[in-house]
């Protein structure tokens, strides 16, 4: 079962900018759909963005043109670069296959917009 550890979140004014990392441990990376996936609080975890293993991405309307996903298939690794970040996109922060996430998720990175 593959494994995903998140990291890069953080405090950060409205405006602003962060770029997420995830690795993933599964044997399969390179050939496989990997996306960025969200939880504030009292609500259900959404996908924001995805990418294919030859790099096709789609992203959540409300985050167009201004979160981009990226990823190096050498190192296991997705990117989540987040720009011009507002109070809403404050969550948790998960990676997970982009098509059928495994029910196995990380622990996310906590990102946070505000003043």
């Amino acid at each position: 079962q593959a494994h995903f550890v998140e990291s890069g979140g953080g405090l950060v004014q409205p405006g602003g900018s962060l770029r997420l990392s995830c690795t993933c441990s599964s044997w399969y990376f390179s050939q496989t759909s990997m996306g960025w996936y969200r939880q504030a609080p009292g609500t259900e975890r959404e996908r924001v963005a995805s990418i294919t293993g030859n790099s096709t991405t789609n992203y959540k309307d409300s985050v167009k043109g201004r979160f981009t996903i990226s990823r190096d298939n050498a190192k296991n690794t997705v990117w989540l670069q987040m720009n011009s970040l507002k109070p809403e996109d404050t969550a948790v922060y998960y990676c997970n296959y982009g098509q059928v996430p495994s029910t196995s998720w990380g622990r996310g990175t906590q990102v946070t917009v505000s003043m």
